[in-house]
Parts: C-alpha cells; structure tokens; sequence
C-alpha cells in the first residue's frame, strides 16, 4: 500500500515528531487536570456534532442499533421500535365503499352518515331493516401504531371497516341487499391504539382473495361529517388461505369453495404485490368463532 507520508525528508519528519509531542502534552495536561466530561465523551465514542446527534437519536429507540451515521441512525430507530412493522400499503377502495365517493343509481351511497354506523358490531342493519348478516363468527382487531414516532399508539382515530357477506354480495350496492347496511361500521381507537369489530367471516366472489377493507380517519368527526377523501390510509385486510378452507367447508359458503380454488394471492389484482403489511393472524375455529389481529403502521 502506498503510504502519502513516506519519504518526504527530514524536514517533513521533524515537524511530524514535534507534533506528536504537542499532543502527548495536552494528553497530559488533560489528565493532570481529572476532568470527568472529556473522558466521558471518549468513552461514549463521540464528542462532536455528529456524534451525538446519533447517540440522541439511538437512545430515544428501545431495541436501535446504535450507528455513527445519523441518517442510518433515525432509519434503524423506526426498525428498532417498530420491530418488522412497516407503514401498511394504501390499497384501493373498491367499487363499494359507501364513504361517499360514489353513486348508485344516481344517489350517493355513504354509510358513514347513518345514524348508529359508530358500533362495534357490525353484524346487523342498522336503518331501514334489523337484518342480520350469516356466517361463521369473526372479530377484527386492529392496532394503529405511528411509524413515524417508534411506533407510538395512535388513539382517536376512526376506523371504517366493510367487507361482503358469505355469498359474496356488498351491502348497499348488491343485487338483492341494496335495502341492506350490515357488514360496516366505525370504531375509534382506543388507548392502546386498537379498534374491535365483531362480524362474519367474509366469503369469496370470483376473481378476488378473501379479504376486508377498512378506511383510517383522524377522528371520528373526520370519518362522519367532512367529505370523503380525507382518509389518512386505505386499505384492505388479506386473510390466511388455510383459514379460509377452513371456513368455507362450513354451511353457506359454498359458493367460495371454487372461487377460492381459482385465486391466488399471486394472481389476485390487489395483493400480487404483496401481502407483507395486511395479512393478518388468525386463531380459532369455525365452530367457536375466530379472531384477526393485525397491526397497522401509519406514517402520520
């Protein structure tokens, strides 16, 4: 290796050694004085600007690897804390989202003006018809956390949740369930960030993967009264194949036993790219009922 400093004279060297001396004196000095502070700086590996903005930056973070690279550091800080969650994938809403967005038969089609749309569950209509959905039970827990902030909780936000019954068909909108507003809701989170919906577990139609959407709100007035399009996320929930099979070899699903058979994830118009940030864990039984967990990253 070519070293810079060689054969550069006497000339050169004396005033390398001279200072070397220099700095060996201020060592000294250094330590005849005992200050604490210089040492601890040493000790902690930094000292100048850089350095400490990464140390700040790393210790705010529970589980951070700590770098000397502050644009590294705030990166890993959000991986640290958030574990592997990431700020979830903005989906489409689809053609039946009755959030105001579009029409069926010349009028607007919006749950989310309807009396009684803030519940938990969302099994039954709630104006104009007390039916109630069928299906094999499911409760829908999601938790909203700030990827933005370690992953902090986010609590006060709306959630609107929707899917399509067992048969297949979206409340408002289907052939024969127009007069119908089961299967939506809204629910705000809570403390803990988390929002509890309990409903039936969705079937398949052709040409989609089983799945729930859902649209997140700043606030409850944000979800009910401002107009649509004021969403902080949109996205779809994806559900495990195998639970699926599960339920679909249950009464009323049938219809789904092919669908499903015809669909994949890969070859789904929604989830081919991925269902990394929406497929949620599901634990259960059809006979007892199952429960969907899944935590939702935002960046807000």
């Amino acid at each position: 290796m070519h070293d810079e400093n060689h054969h550069h004279g006497l000339a050169h060297d004396l005033e390398v050694l001279g200072q070397m001396v220099a700095e060996r004196r201020r060592a000294l000095r250094w330590l005849g004085v005992g200050s604490l502070a210089p040492l601890g700086l040493l000790a902690c590996g930094g000292g100048d600007s850089a350095s400490t903005t990464s140390t700040s930056s790393t210790s705010t973070a529970t589980g951070s690897t700590t770098t000397t690279d502050t644009s590294t550091s705030t990166s890993t800080t959000t991986t640290g804390s958030c574990g592997n969650t990431t700020t979830i994938a903005s989906e489409t809403n689809g053609p039946y989202p009755a959030d105001g967005t579009n029409t069926l038969n010349g009028s607007t089609v919006n749950a989310l003006t309807l009396s009684g749309i803030v519940r938990s569950d969302i099994r039954s209509s709630i104006v104009s018809s007390s039916t109630t959905a069928a299906g094999v039970l499911l409760t829908v827990t999601l938790t909203l956390v700030n990827t933005n902030s370690s992953c902090a909780v986010l609590s006060g936000y709306a959630v609107y949740l929707w899917h399509c019954t067992r048969d297949g068909l979206y409340s408002m909108y289907s052939s024969g369930v127009t007069g119908e507003n089961y299967l939506r809701g809204v629910q705000i989170s809570d403390s803990n960030g988390s929002v509890t919906f309990t409903t039936i577990f969705p079937g398949c139609y052709s040409g989609r993967m089983p799945h729930i959407h859902f649209e997140v709100y700043a606030s409850q007035t944000a979800a009910t009264t401002t107009p649509a399009g004021d969403q902080v996320r949109t996205s779809q929930i994806a559900l495990p194949r195998d639970v699926c099979s599960a339920v679909y070899a249950t009464t009323g699903y049938s219809a789904s036993v092919a669908n499903l058979a015809a669909i994949t994830f890969a070859t789904d118009n929604v989830f081919s790219d991925g269902t990394s940030t929406e497929l949620a864990t599901v634990t259960g039984s059809a006979s007892a009922g199952y429960a969907a967990t899944l935590t939702v990253g935002l960046a807000v």
